[in-house]
């Protein structure tokens, strides 16, 4: 029988020294002792980290640009950030995934829907609907770490579901550029073992919070990864949620707010207050903190946006604030989105009701228009009808100016050159094709 060179021997060695101490030195295993903070922070977490699966459709060959593609499957990491099922992870983790297979730590299976992305940070924002509120991931501060600090993350590590790795906090602020296209600024260097499969996932701190959420890796090095700070991340995580909010919820508040950060800890301060808003109504001010929403605690500007999910214009948003060195609680009575009259006049003149296209629609749709206002239905017999305009086309232009709001759209109304023309030029989007024609307003088509 072959065997490997001084494999037998080495084995046999070992095996006899168990054999003489086995019986003379039996440990006695201390829970205070196993029970180690690093333990009690993973398991603090766990629940709310979540595994990404899916496919997409990649190039053969990208240094030659070649048309030939193929099938891959990519594979990431998530954490909760809302427990009614929204998921923060890496952009490029799901990017061009048509159906994002997630598996909870219980190991439950579900897809999850791409509800809003910034490429530039290289961070997206997902939904999974859920018949329970989930447990959410506890939030840290980047602001006070520490160099040799010990951290851990945990993820989906080469598709081995929540694999946790430890390392310690190697520099901070590092810029680095992964390839022509993305540049990530900031980030958290750090030792723990990042694998392919962690992109999304959570660093976490000793107290069991999460750090920064895990972005790449040094290609040929040992012990380099990066992270991208919380405090960023939830920052971007919270534009990504106002977006979504605004697409979904047709009321507004009238408040500007930001992350204000004293000594280390996040507090939700007014930045701004629209004049006339519910928020000026009930006495907001700029510097007011606001330390309660609804009942809930209120801390970070994803706070406020996430109350938003669910409000509409026939309820109240309740606040707990600090007013001028005192605490009060105020009551604002939210009204109907300022966009929604806006579409009344472009569907009365025009004969289209429109929405604002979101990030994902307008991906990759045409190299000059990055934003655009989606026709959701057309008035039988209207100025829209008779050009051919579609529900699902994307107006992207009208009369020399991009229609990216409706707020643009109401601007272009209201030239008074508008009224003097028979006809001006518009442009929308079919899938990825431009189309353009000309327009009148009703009152001229009668």
């Amino acid at each position: 029988m072959l065997s490997r060179p001084g494999l037998s021997v080495g084995f046999s060695l070992f095996l006899s020294v168990n054999l003489i101490l086995l019986p003379s030195f039996v440990v006695q295993a201390d829970s205070n002792d196993r029970n180690t903070p690093l333990v009690r922070a993973v398991a603090q977490c766990k629940s709310a980290v979540v595994n990404l699966r899916g496919q997409k459709t990649v190039r053969l060959d990208e240094a030659t640009n070649s048309q030939d593609m193929k099938q891959v499957n990519g594979m990431g990491t998530g954490v909760i950030i809302d427990p009614r099922g929204y998921i923060l992870t890496n952009y490029h983790v799901v990017q061009g995934v048509k159906q994002i297979q997630v598996t909870t730590s219980e190991r439950e299976k579900t897809t999850a829907q791409l509800i809003a992305h910034d490429p530039e940070s290289d961070l997206a924002l997902l939904k999974i609907d859920s018949p329970r509120l989930l447990p959410t991931i506890p939030i840290g501060t980047s602001s006070d770490l520490m160099l040799a600090e010990t951290v851990a993350a945990v993820g989906n590590a080469y598709g081995y579901e929540h694999t946790v790795t430890v390392g310690i906090i190697s520099q901070l602020g590092r810029t680095v550029q992964v390839n022509d296209d993305q540049i990530y600024k900031n980030l958290i260097q750090t030792d723990a073992p990042i694998n392919p499969g962690n992109s999304g996932g959570p660093l976490l701190n000793l107290d069991g919070q999460m750090i920064g959420i895990n972005v790449a890796v040094r290609i040929g090095a040992q012990g380099i990864a990066f992270a991208i700070p919380v405090n960023d991340a939830m920052e971007i995580a919270s534009q990504l949620m106002a977006q979504h909010v605004e697409e979904q919820n047709a009321v507004r508040h009238g408040i500007g707010v930001a992350t204000v950060f004293e000594n280390h800890q996040p507090s939700l301060v007014v930045q701004s207050v629209e004049p006339m808003s519910p928020a000026d109504r009930a006495g907001l001010e700029k510097g007011d903190r606001i330390l309660q929403i609804n009942g809930e605690q209120a801390v970070r500007s994803l706070d406020l946006h996430a109350a938003m999910l669910t409000a509409n214009a026939t309820s109240d948003l309740t606040m707990d604030i600090s007013h001028r060195g005192k605490t009060q609680q105020v009551s604002l009575e939210l009204v109907q989105h300022q966009p929604a009259r806006k579409n009344e006049i472009a569907w009365q003149l025009l004969g289209l009701n429109l929405k604002p296209a979101s990030s994902i629609e307008m991906e990759n749709r045409h190299p000059n228009y990055s934003k655009g206002l989606r026709v959701m239905a057309v008035r039988k017999d209207s100025p829209a009808e008779s050009e051919g305009i579609v529900e699902g086309d994307i107006l992207v232009a009208m009369h020399g100016w991009k229609t990216e709001t409706l707020d643009n759209l109401q601007y272009i109304l209201d030239q008074p050159d508008i009224q003097n023309r028979d006809h001006f030029m518009f442009y929308i989007l079919r899938e990825r094709v431009p189309f353009w024609g000309q327009l009148q307003i009703a009152s001229q088509t009668r």
